[in-house]
């Protein structure tokens, strides 16, 4: 009879044990992806690579220069350190969350001895006044979780979990693209170098031959002059490029976690060109599902709608099966023995009837939270979705910019050996031969900082995939 008494009551705890007050988590919405960017041009569309990981992308670049300092920014970045830590965190609290669904067991041990007040309402005649008090006792408690707070507090750990976890993602990406941008721009300062050191030897030579025309009598002062502002003018260039490139050293160096004062890269110009791969975008509706970032902010979403359930929670009662039992005696003889046992066992409720209103601020808090993080996950996407076209527009307008500019070079080339034949058949001025050497020299240097802004907007793409996911 007691058994069936008791299958209704078991039934009804069962029941309320898988209740939780949390709203059902649905994925916020956001704008409806274009079939494809609008940038994008005549970009090979990639195939669905969801499965695919990212990989060393970097590798697309064929320079082992770049591949070995790629591997050690994984190793030895101070921010992914620090963000790996925070993940470790995330998956502590997690534990400490998940720890609340078991029963808590604690032990407890004391020695008193005691005087009892004669005035006191407990005391009899004749008893002594002082006494001791041994107790060794075990308490088992287990919160009844009818209301989901602590299955919601535990969903809502894992879900920050994995927010950290995509954090660590991003940042992972960033930083080996922050790299390869930062290495590209001082292998195209290296070629700006180069040519500019070129150029002053040139503008070095040219001034002594126009001192030695000058001191002839077949050149103005004025001409010894111009060559002379021309010379300066390029060695400020050439320095000024030393201390950019001497900028940019120093923040690989911190990069890979190392000391800028111990570290240095070899100055290379291999050629006039940066190496620009193409870069396969693929479709818009895939990067929700690439962007580690995104996934991040989605989590967050799921974290604050967890906590919600959590607010809920706080108005309803809180159950709680506890259990004692261990010995007690007045004296340490008969302390461990058995008429000094005791137990008790029962449940325990516990509810707030007054607060002042702080359960309703604090489910208001959550629901605003809640709101928040949407919106942070709508501008997430957003953002995404602004960095692809952003890069593609980059690397297809470069790219044009570069053909445009090359026929610059290749003219104002022409146009100072144009200059320079005149000159010397005294049909123009000095002027004119520096005006046309300042016009060569400004358009090779923009043609060599175009092709820094497209190996850079390649690199950029790639980070605003979220990775290479192409197989390699």
């Amino acid at each position: 009879m007691r058994t069936a008494a008791a299958l209704p009551v078991l039934t009804v705890v069962l029941a309320l044990e898988a209740c939780s007050l949390s709203p059902r988590y649905q994925r916020p919405s956001v704008p409806t992806p274009p079939p494809s960017y609008k940038e994008a041009g005549e970009w090979k569309v990639a195939a669905p690579a969801d499965v695919r990981p990212r990989g060393r992308w970097w590798t697309m670049f064929n320079d082992q220069a770049l591949d070995e300092l790629e591997r050690q920014v994984t190793e030895a970045n101070q921010s992914l350190r620090a963000a790996l830590a925070r993940l470790e965190q995330a998956r502590a609290e997690t534990r400490i969350a998940r720890a609340a669904s078991f029963p808590a067991l604690t032990a407890e041990a004391s020695a008193t001895r005691q005087r009892t007040s004669l005035n006191a309402p407990t005391y009899a005649p004749g008893r002594p006044t002082t006494s001791n008090v041994f107790i060794a006792e075990g308490i088992l408690g287990y919160e009844l979780d009818l209301f989901g707070r602590v299955r919601n507090t535990v969903a809502g750990a894992r879900a920050s979990e994995q927010a950290s976890a995509g954090d660590v993602a991003a940042l992972d990406l960033s930083v080996h693209a922050e790299l390869a941008s930062d290495y590209f721009t001082l292998r195209g300062l290296d070629i700006e170098q180069q040519l500019l050191d070129h150029t002053v030897a040139d503008y070095a030579r040219a001034l002594k031959l126009t001192q030695n025309l000058y001191h002839g009598g077949a050149a103005a002062i004025a001409d010894v002059q111009q060559a002379q502002a021309q010379l300066e003018s390029a060695r400020t260039q050439a320095e000024d490029t030393r201390l950019r490139r001497a900028q940019t050293e120093h923040a690989i160096a911190v990069l890979l976690g190392r000391e800028p004062a111990d570290f240095s890269i070899a100055a290379r110009a291999d050629g006039p060109d940066l190496p620009v791969p193409q870069v396969a975008p693929g479709l818009p509706s895939q990067l929700l599902e690439r962007r580690p970032d995104v996934a991040a902010a989605e989590r967050r979403v799921a974290a604050a709608n967890a906590a919600i359930g959590v607010a809920r929670a706080a108005y309803f009662p809180v159950f709680s099966l506890l259990g004692t039992a261990g010995v007690e005696s007045t004296a340490g003889s008969t302390w461990i023995s058995a008429p000094s046992r005791f137990w008790s066992v029962g449940p325990q409720a516990l509810l707030t009837l007054f607060d002042a209103g702080a359960h309703a601020a604090q489910s208001a808090a959550a629901h605003a939270a809640y709101d928040e993080q949407v919106a942070n996950y709508r501008g997430t996407v957003l953002t995404a979705f602004q960095e692809v076209e952003d890069s593609l527009a980059a690397l297809r307008q470069l790219q044009r910019e570069s053909v445009s500019q090359a026929a610059a070079v290749t003219a104002t080339q022409g146009a100072l050996d144009q200059a320079n034949l005149r000159y010397k058949g005294g049909i123009v001025s000095y002027l004119e031969v520096v005006s046309t050497e300042n016009a060569a020299l400004a358009a090779r240097l923009a043609a060599v900082d175009i092709g820094i802004r497209r190996t850079n907007a390649a690199v950029l793409l790639v980070k605003a995939l979220g990775g290479d996911w192409q197989p390699r």
